[in-house]
């Protein structure tokens, strides 16, 4: 049962570093919950934390309500970003700058509270120290100056060594820490192998991925070969981010799911499953999200990658999603980011009737895709209000 604060309770008190509890309400009344099967239930109780909502709940172990955040609730909906954007434009400036990066990162922190504060990065910022010059370029995306095709372009590509490369991701997560201060988890990210292997094959974003394919199907050991060198890099990186105050990272396999079963347990499934085991070898306790959009044919052979958390996007139904990932799993999403252009009613019922889906525990509410650019920043803060205020 999942329950949501009434109308009339206009606002909700931040996290405190060892206490989640709920501000009363301004009105001499208490304030009724009410359940999206039916019924009112008590306030809420008080509870200790010492640590994150979000790290307790993918242990499955007791929550009031599940955990919330969103795939790029730091970006370009918010005004406070355009403002920033306008002052420095270049993606790479924004997401290399420790200053940048921290302020961007805090933005939705501040107004809405999430219990999930990520990492304002890319997937292909790792690029550059791997000798794979790429830039981010408005209007366009990602663009790869050297595709790599061949066996020789392979050869040249470097281990990622991220404390040379990218130590301002190093001291943008320890600042990010010291300032959420565990009111809520904060998050780092990497790409997955597969993923960032399409964008150096393809030279940028692709529609049908045909040279990574190409690559695949007549030269699989030069695709194997690059995979391998991805693989050892971003297992290094998500170690380096957790040693810097990551308390959960999320693996993006955005373009695995053009692959067809047979494929993805052959390009993606095992490289995906060393960076898991490699992580935790040393980070037995780091929780790992796994996001691939479109996942739907492939539900069944994510959990075996050895993942904590397998994010839904929205074309699966989250009570067939849990049933078919099973139990030992925990589940992220998986909201539709068009849903954000509703009313307020159609926002909480959708909310509702996805915790209602997921079932107590082991599930941390997103969108199954990121914000869309042109959200209106009065919906998003409905739907933190909306879901900080769900009781199971």
């Amino acid at each position: 049962m999942s329950c949501i604060y009434s109308s009339s309770i206009s606002s909700f008190s931040a996290l405190s570093t060892s206490l989640r509890s709920r501000s009363p309400s301004p009105s001499n009344s208490k304030p009724r919950i009410y359940c999206a099967l039916g019924g009112t239930v008590a306030e809420p109780i008080i509870i200790n934390a010492t640590e994150p909502l979000l790290l307790t709940a993918v242990r499955g172990e007791d929550v009031e309500r599940p955990p919330v955040w969103l795939m790029r609730q730091a970006g370009r909906y918010m005004k406070s970003y355009q403002i920033i954007c306008e002052k420095y434009p270049s993606f790479r400036e924004r997401s290399e700058n420790v200053d940048l990066v921290v302020e961007i990162s805090l933005q939705p922190w501040k107004v809405f509270k999430p219990d999930g504060v990520i990492l304002f990065s890319d997937i292909l910022t790792p690029l550059s120290g791997m000798n794979i010059p790429f830039d981010i370029i408005k209007g366009k995306g990602p663009v790869i100056f050297n595709p790599l095709r061949t066996a020789d372009d392979v050869e040249q590509v470097r281990e990622f060594v991220p404390e040379d490369s990218v130590p301002y991701v190093g001291e943008a997560l320890t600042i990010l820490r010291k300032e959420v201060d565990n009111a809520a988890a904060v998050l780092g990210f990497v790409g997955a192998p597969f993923t960032l292997a399409s964008y150096v094959v393809e030279g940028g974003s692709s529609k049908h991925f045909s040279k990574i394919k190409r690559l695949a199907f007549s030269q699989p050991k030069v695709l194997h070969a690059l995979l391998q060198k991805f693989t050892t890099s971003m297992a290094k990186y998500i170690q380096y981010q957790a040693d810097n105050g990551a308390q959960a990272v999320q693996i993006f396999d955005s373009w695995a799911t053009e692959l067809s079963p047979v494929d993805f347990e052959e390009f993606s499934l095992p490289y995906l499953k060393q960076i898991v085991d490699s992580v935790k070898q040393t980070h037995p306790n780091l929780p790992l999200i796994l996001y691939a959009s479109g996942s739907g044919g492939l539900l069944e052979r994510l959990p075996l990658t050895g993942v904590d958390v397998v994010s839904l996007d929205w074309t699966v139904d989250m009570a067939e999603g849990r049933r078919r990932l099973g139990t030992d799993v925990a589940v992220q999403g998986n909201i539709d980011p068009g849903v954000l252009f509703g009313s307020k009613e159609f926002i909480t019922n959708r909310i509702n009737d996805t915790v209602r889906k997921a079932g107590k525990g082991k599930h941390i509410l997103n969108l199954g895709h990121g914000i869309v650019v042109g959200t209106p920043e009065e919906n998003v803060a409905h739907f933190f209000e909306v879901a900080r205020g769900i009781r199971y």
